[in-house]
């Protein structure tokens, strides 16, 4: 049978069970750490195993955010990419500025190489499938280019994917073997190339060059949302392109740079208001922690954006005033 192993917060004095979650997370997948919306009932467990070259990986947990921030990608140990499956439950997986909602069947990638994070409103039940870059990029041309894209785990080709991932792993844990397991992995990567193969991204016309060029930018915004003087001109450099180029990269994208940074901002803010983690900073605090530098000017494009005031959105949420 295969080798797995298994931990748990069961049993664990409150007060340390966070800190064990976070160290068992960090070891399985990559430098996280996890906000829990309720601290006190907060539970979680994990059992992982090895695919080959592939980790394999079953985690249960209560609400929380999950970010792996710039700090814990200066500490990621080798380049990964994530495909989590939801298994029950449901997350939102976010990346390069998209979002992907994940119901049960539903499966998205993610890249280890740069900032992500992962928000579970309530109990969460995902199976998650390592995979190294370098493998990765045999079957997926450009994958960083398919992060945070959300696969559909009821039909198509994805469809396909999900159903059998999701039979490999009842049967890994029970009667397959490590090597026939092993086997597998093969066809596993198969079906991920055939899977996303059929994604508008990845049928884009755009050049492999260009892509990587976009995801670069991407990432830099994203790394920058908290800097109040992040600019077209100033990615432009810092991404060692004319200014020109930049703005020619997002015209396919519909969407200008600056209305770019602005709704990823907002984006930003709005989940920060909405979280139960949140509840004791003000609206004002978290807008300048986001790049705002008036509270005025926040107000009125946040209301243009999501049709209600920070204070009322925070109300709909069921977040007390602060």
């Amino acid at each position: 049978m295969a080798q797995l192993q298994s931990y748990t917060t069961a049993g664990l004095d409150p007060r340390a069970k966070l800190q064990f979650w976070n160290d068992m997370a960090s070891d399985c997948f990559s430098p996280l750490v996890s906000d829990p919306v309720d601290l006190r009932s907060f539970s979680g467990s994990l059992t992982r195993g090895r695919l080959g070259e592939l980790s394999v990986a079953e985690a249960y947990s209560e609400a929380q955010w999950v970010r792996h921030s710039r700090a814990h990608v200066s500490r990621t140990r080798a380049p990964m990419f994530f495909l989590h499956l939801q298994l029950d439950g449901r997350s939102m997986n976010r990346q390069d500025g998209r979002e992907a909602l994940l119901n049960a069947g539903d499966f998205t990638l993610c890249d280890n190489s740069r900032s992500y994070e992962m928000q579970f409103e309530g109990p969460n039940h995902m199976f998650v499938l390592g995979i190294p870059e370098s493998m990765l990029r045999r079957h997926l041309a450009a994958p960083e280019c398919l992060v945070a894209v959300p696969m559909s785990g009821q039909q198509g080709l994805s469809g396909l994917l999900s159903g059998f991932l999701r039979n490999f792993w009842r049967e890994y844990q029970g009667s397959l073997d490590e090597n026939s397991a092993g086997r597998v992995a093969g066809t596993i990567l198969d079906l991920i190339g055939s899977a996303y193969s059929a994604t508008p991204h990845a049928r884009a016309d755009r050049s492999s060059l260009a892509a990587a060029h976009l995801v670069r930018i991407l990432n830099h915004i994203e790394a920058h949302l908290t800097d109040p003087d992040l600019s077209p001109t100033g990615i432009a450099n810092a991404c060692r392109m004319t200014t020109r180029y930049l703005h020619h990269l997002f015209s396919e994208e519909n969407e200008t740079v600056s209305r770019y940074i602005l709704r990823r901002r907002l984006e930003a803010c709005a989940r920060a208001l909405g979280c139960p983690a949140q509840r004791g900073r003000t609206v004002t605090s978290i807008a300048f922690d986001y790049g705002f530098n008036s509270p005025t000017h926040f107000g009125r494009v946040f209301r243009a954006r999501f049709g209600k005031t920070p204070r009322e959105y925070r109300r709909e949420h069921g977040i007390e005033m602060a």
